[in-house]
Formats: C-alpha cells, sequence, structure tokens
C-alpha cells in the first residue's frame, strides 16, 4: 500500500446521522479516521414524513430550510477534528411503505439521485480527487458509486442482519444483497455476518466493532468522579446495564428475575427506553430498579464507574447471533467485571474475561459471583483487551484489509495477463 491511498479522502455514507441521541460505529469510525483523513459523512436524508413527525426537535430545525428547498446542509462537529463535514442531503419521497413494482422504483430513483447528487456537490465543493467511498448499513438510496464517480473503491459495510427488522428488511434484504454484489468488497463486524456475506461478496471481511478507549480509560482507577443525582442516594452494590433498552435485543424478563433474586442490590439500566417491556415487565414500579433514560456517551463513565457488575442480557434470536456488542469493550475498557447471555460467536471470544451464562437460572446465580471478580489480575487483563479495540486499532485494520484487497486484485490482474500472453 502507498502512502498516497493511505492518505485518500473518505465519503462515508451512513444510516446513522450525526444528531442521533447515541453514539453508532460509523461516527465513531469518522472521528477516528479524521484524525489522519478527510472525512465527508453523508448523512441518511429525512424524508417529509421524517421532517413533519421530527419538527420540533432543535437540530433538525437548523436543516429543514435548506433540506426542504432542495438545498445541501453541511456542518461540523466541535468533538472532531476540523478534517470532518457532515452533509445532509435534500428531503426525499418516503417510499418503504410500497412494494417493490414500478411506482417504488420510480421513486427510488428519484430519491437516489438526490443522495448521488449530494455526493457530487461534495465532491465538486471540497476538491476531493483521491477518494474512498464507504457505506454504513445504508443499502437504500447510493450503497455503491457509478464507476463515473471515480472512487478508488466502493465498500459496503454491514453491522446487523437486515432481515431480523422488519422495517428496513421489506427492501433492504434485497438492496444490501445487491449492494454487496456491486461493492469492491464488503466489511462486516461479525463472525455470523461473515458466514451470511461470502456467498454473495467473495471479498468480505471481518472489522468488529471497538471502544473510545479515551472515555473509559483509567476509569476504574479514578477517584475524581462524583455520583450522578439518579443513583447518589443508592447505598447497596449496583447490578447495571449500559446501552438501548430496544425491543429486539434486551432480555427483559431476565432483568425482572434479577432484580426480584437480589433485592439487597440496586439494578440500573442507564439508556434510551424504546421497548414497552420495560413497563410490562414493571421495572419502572420496582423499588430496587433505577431507569436513568438516555443519557450521552461522554457521561456514560459517571454511571459506569459506580457499577460493581456490568450486564449484556441479549436474546438468543437470530439478530444477536450477528451482534458484536460495542459494549463490551466499553465494560472490559473500564475495568468491570460483566456477565452476558451466550448468544454469539464473538460474545464467546470474551470468555476468558467475562462471565458467560447459559441460561437465566445461571445468570441470576452468576451476579454474585461476579460481584467479586476484581483481583488485580483480572482488573488488568480486562484492561489490556479492550485497549486492542480501540477506533484506532479499526482505522489501521481498515487500511490492512484495503492493502490485503488491492495487492490481491493486483496478483490476479498480473495472473491474467499472464495467461492471455
Amino acid at each position: 500500500m502507498t502512502k498516497e491511498v493511505r492518505q485518500f479522502d473518505i465519503i462515508l455514507n451512513t444510516l446513522f446521522r450525526t444528531d442521533n441521541s447515541y453514539s453508532s460505529v460509523s461516527l465513531s469510525f469518522a472521528k477516528e479516521m479524521a484524525k489522519t483523513n478527510r472525512v465527508f459523512y453523508v448523512n441518511h436524508p429525512y424524508s417529509y414524513k421524517d421532517i413533519y413527525d421530527e419538527r420540533k426537535k432543535p437540530l433538525l430545525k437548523e436543516k429543514m430550510p435548506t433540506i426542504l428547498m432542495g438545498g445541501i446542509h453541511y456542518e461540523t462537529l466541535n468533538e472532531i477534528p476540523e478534517n470532518f463535514i457532515a452533509a445532509t442531503p435534500p428531503a426525499t419521497l418516503p417510499i418503504n411503505f410500497l412494494p417493490n413494482n414500478l411506482i417504488y422504483n420510480g421513486l427510488y430513483q428519484y430519491n437516489r439521485k438526490r443522495v448521488l447528487n449530494t455526493v457530487k456537490r461534495v465532491i465538486k465543493d471540497h476538491n476531493v480527487k483521491d477518494f474512498i467511498y464507504l457505506t454504513c448499513y445504508d443499502p437504500f438510496f447510493a450503497p455503491v458509486l457509478p464507476k463515473d464517480f471515480g472512487a478508488f473503491l466502493s465498500i459496503y459495510q454491514c453491522i446487523d442482519d437486515i432481515s431480523t427488522e422488519a422495517y428496513v428488511a421489506k427492501h433492504g434484504v434485497r438492496l444490501e444483497k445487491e449492494a454487496a454484489k456491486a461493492s469492491d468488497l464488503t466489511l462486516v463486524t461479525s463472525t455470523n455476518l461473515r458466514k451470511i456475506f461470502l456467498p454473495i461478496q467473495p471479498e468480505t471481511y471481518i472489522m468488529h466493532n471497538a471502544v473510545d478507549i479515551s472515555i473509559f480509560q483509567n476509569l476504574y482507577f479514578r477517584t475524581d468522579i462524583e455520583r450522578p443525582a439518579e443513583i447518589a442516594h443508592i447505598k447497596t452494590p449496583i447490578i447495571g446495564f449500559v446501552g438501548n433498552l430496544d425491543p429486539i435485543r434486551t432480555d427483559y424478563p431476565l432483568f425482572r428475575k434479577i432484580a426480584d433474586a437480589h433485592p439487597d442490590k440496586t439494578l440500573v439500566l442507564v439508556g434510551p427506553i424504546n421497548s414497552p417491556e420495560v413497563y410490562e415487565q414493571g421495572l419502572d414500579k420496582m423499588p430496587n430498579v433505577v431507569l436513568t433514560g438516555a443519557k450521552k456517551i461522554q457521561d456514560v463513565p459517571q454511571y459506569l464507574k459506580f457499577m460493581d457488575v456490568c450486564l449484556l442480557p441479549s436474546l438468543l434470536n437470530k439478530m444477536t447471533k450477528s451482534v458484536y456488542p460495542l459494549k463490551i469493550n466499553e465494560y472490559l475498557a473500564a475495568g468491570k467485571s460483566a456477565i452476558s447471555t451466550n448468544f454469539s460467536d464473538d460474545i464467546r471470544s470474551f470468555g476468558e474475561h467475562i462471565h458467560i451464562a447459559q441460561d437465566h437460572a445461571d445468570f441470576v446465580r452468576l451476579i454474585d459471583i461476579a460481584i467479586k471478580d476484581y483481583a488485580p489480575e483480572r482488573v488488568a487483563a480486562r484492561m489490556k483487551v479492550a485497549s486492542t479495540n480501540t477506533w484506532g486499532d479499526r482505522v489501521r485494520e481498515f487500511w490492512s484489509i484495503i492493502e490485503e484487497h488491492t495487492n490481491k486484485k493486483s496478483v490476479n490482474q498480473a495472473d491474467r495477463k499472464t495467461f492471455l500472453v
């Protein structure tokens, strides 16, 4: 790999907008990549329906006049270096509800043109010459660029099994297969996703999720952090969870069993509540359960610091089978003892450093064991593992993958020329 290629710009087309209330794989990767390369972050477009539904959100209000008039909204983020510029395309038509027919395809081309024109404007406005085009989990409008755009490579990245989410699966399954086939190579975040994509795209590589080590590094040893107001009153040991309380991945009956079986401890759940099961299980009414709601990633360490054991209570289903959970590296970076359900090949790869439960009863039993698992060598080992799973490591891994793919391509082309001679 030449030095010049490692200096190429990155145009990152992603499903995860810069104004999301929680951190994402693509934004974390972009933040790290922008330390050395220019990154142009193309947000998934807002449909006219999205704009109406979310019209009161302050960050969207800033964009609305521009994107409703067919313009592109540029922005920078304070927490990301100068190399980072985000672009939000003009508003698109809401078409996901339509079946795959002539009407859908016609409107799809209209939306696709808006996104492609955004990329074209980014290239022109910022004098982008040599670049790699990376699409993160957004197969809907422009996952791969037409050849005349001049990308050195078009890469598709999958971070979840798209077939398991009904709304995006409707058109997403078909479009993602097309994207993977048309891409130069595909990146996936888990072992099982690679098994899924290899028959579609032989050039499929694993690039796992990572941790923002600067946020969690040395948290275990810090003494300057005060308890947040929501947990300031707690005198018992804390069983903690950090993450999205979603309706597909999280085992809420397990939360209930844990709280019932450990009345001498407090279960603290930090994250946005996006599932009615939180209330259906009565977690909001239990005296030893605290729900903090959504928190910015920068504020998470204040809660994580005071957790005595951390949980990954994932359901065992088709979706979680393909998950490499971001939070495992956050827990380990903080030196925390953790318990997980046995949901994927990738979580089992951490078996030496975390406790993996085989069923609900085993999970409940492991609480009292894990809460004491703080021998200095165990804490040090956890931190060491997390230190090799940073976003800096992933950026280096990205360039290594590009190098491997490019070298392989060069060899194949040379072999072909030799054969023709």
